[in-house]
């Protein structure tokens, strides 16, 4: 099968490139150009580009029996904030008007961020927060963006749309890759402090969630979303379970909420000023204010989504990062 997967050369969409391959398929993968060449898993055709150049999606499209989506800006932070809604939401109106005109099937891949905190309680894909108040333009626009999938899986385009967690292991080191690059950080004594340690959130291991996403692609239903999770998991336990695997001792000073939001206020100032991204922002630290826990109940029943202990994961991401360093 022809398959033209955006995001190709993110955290996740590269391993999933790879994957494809050795499944079997045709995979061509949008890379935007720029100084560095963006190199691809061998197999992997790549169309120069990006999700702002209509062009560059349809020619990668031209043929392709499935399309799937990964790409997103994936930051905290961006001067011109216009561009999260560029590439966020219109960017799947892109595929999607793209998938209309040639009839490919679409592989939509969102975010638990998209369906909201879930504060008291493990939600599942048709959770709909009460009152709910965005924190930051990547959650604003990914709810804007699974609001538009849904519609258009309503209206009868054959799409399926996935949730994964948050997404840890091996991979590039990019914008997506921000849970291995903690577990980095904290295997070399550079993570100082912790906030709240009794906020849940879904962790999923990347491999679990690359062969979501194939079997998704085999036996996924059109108009079915999916969450692709893991373990939902505390920092406590987190960071205690990392502490088991690498010998590095847990933080103990605890930064309360206020006090890292006020900070984050002071790095989003001074990025406004600078341009300069921030380490952290008082949005960020509104999200990390609450539960993001999930299940995947529904994947596991569906499509036979398989999950790795939370704990093995963790080993095997220690274990190849010891190797890379």
């Amino acid at each position: 099968m022809t398959i033209f997967l955006t995001g190709g050369t993110g955290f996740l969409g590269k391993r999933l490139a790879e994957r494809l391959v050795e499944a079997g398929h045709r995979v061509r993968a949008l890379v935007r150009p720029g100084p560095t060449p963006r190199r691809m898993p061998p197999g992997v055709e790549s169309i120069p580009g990006d999700m702002l150049d209509a062009e560059s999606l349809r020619r990668g499209a031209d043929g392709a029996r499935t399309i799937i989506h990964t790409a997103a800006l994936v930051k905290m932070w961006v001067r011109d904030r216009s561009l999260f809604d560029r590439v966020n939401v219109g960017g799947l109106e892109a595929i999607l008007e793209i998938a209309r005109s040639s009839g490919a099937r679409v592989l939509y891949t969102s975010s638990f961020i998209a369906l909201g905190p879930t504060d008291g309680r493990v939600a599942d894909e048709d959770w709909i927060q009460p009152g709910r108040v965005f924190h930051n333009d990547y959650e604003r626009t990914k709810a804007a963006a699974d609001a538009v999938a849904r519609r258009a899986a309503a209206g009868g385009l054959p799409i399926t749309i996935l949730y994964p967690g948050v997404v840890y292991g091996a991979g590039e080191m990019t914008d997506g890759s921000l849970m291995t690059r903690t577990i980095r950080d904290f295997m070399r004594r550079k993570v100082p402090f912790l906030g709240s340690g009794d906020r849940r959130i879904c962790y999923a291991f990347i491999d679990d969630v690359v062969e979501g996403h194939l079997r998704a692609l085999e036996r996924g239903a059109p108009g079915r979303g999916y969450i692709l999770g893991g373990e939902n998991a505390d920092y406590h336990t987190l960071f205690g379970t990392l502490s088991r695997l690498t010998g590095a001792p847990v933080p103990r000073l605890h930064v309360p909420f206020w006090l890292m939001g006020a900070v984050g206020r002071m790095y989003r100032w001074r990025a406004h000023l600078t341009g300069a991204e921030p380490l952290i922002t008082d949005e960020v630290v509104g999200i990390y204010r609450h539960d993001w826990a999930y299940s995947s109940e529904r994947a596991i029943r569906e499509i036979g989504y398989r999950i790795t202990p939370l704990e093995e994961g963790l080993r095997r991401t220690v274990d190849w990062l010891r190797r890379a360093s």
